[in-house]
């Protein structure tokens, strides 16, 4: 089974990027591991929610296109970010708006409270975090071929659809607190919705920076 591309970006992360986050956000590297092992699922699983409809698939396929195919690597955009440059390739505030939508406050307390970040810390994580993911999404549709998951056909807005789908179908299978997270954050019908108290027990070896 091929890693997932949740999987892929971590190890893109951790090391000297993740050092970078957690300086920024003034807390240990193994909590600022926890926090992004479970941010990235969350995210990633908020794209695959967005691209289940073709026009989000196309609006998401149009902005990676036009904003990040040209993106340079991880720990050059994560120094743009972190170092306030203004651009769209940046702009994590915007990008978290349109990935979370009306479900961003209760996302950042989600994440805030089952990581032990606070609310405050945990949007200024997913602020850090939006532009990197779809830098790395577009890095895997369009400078890739023939390597990245994304990268093994034609790039086309249905394909990225499916395949975001199937992250966020294999990151709430998996569980964990990623995927209890974007359970509770984004199920709209309550059905098997996980409180904020199933989610502090999930995330109980959080502090080893286990998923």
């Amino acid at each position: 089974m091929s890693t997932s591309l949740i999987d892929q970006l971590f190890e893109q992360i951790d090391g000297a990027p993740l050092q970078q986050i957690s300086r920024q956000l003034g807390i240990g590297q193994a909590q600022a591991a926890g926090a992004v092992s479970a941010a990235l699922p969350l995210l990633i699983g908020a794209l695959g929610k967005n691209a289940s409809q073709p026009q989000g698939a196309q609006a998401l396929f149009g902005a990676l296109q036009q904003d990040f195919s040209g993106t340079g690597d991880i720990v050059g955009l994560l120094g743009s970010v972190l170092g306030g440059a203004q651009s769209r390739q940046t702009d994590g505030a915007g990008i978290l708006g349109h990935v979370l939508g009306g479900n961003q406050p209760k996302a950042e307390a989600a994440l805030g409270k089952a990581t032990g970040l606070g609310g405050d810390k945990a949007g200024q994580l997913l602020k850090i975090l939006a532009p990197i993911v779809l830098a790395f999404l577009a890095r895997q549709m369009f400078q890739n071929k023939g390597n990245g998951a994304l990268a093994q056909q034609d790039p086309t807005a249905q394909l990225l659809g499916s395949i975001l789908g199937q992250e966020r179908q294999q990151a709430q299978q998996q569980g964990g607190l990623g995927g209890g997270l974007l359970g509770a954050v984004l199920d709209q019908d309550g059905d098997g919705q996980l409180g904020i108290g199933d989610l502090l027990k999930i995330g109980g070896g959080l502090l080893g920076g286990k998923r």
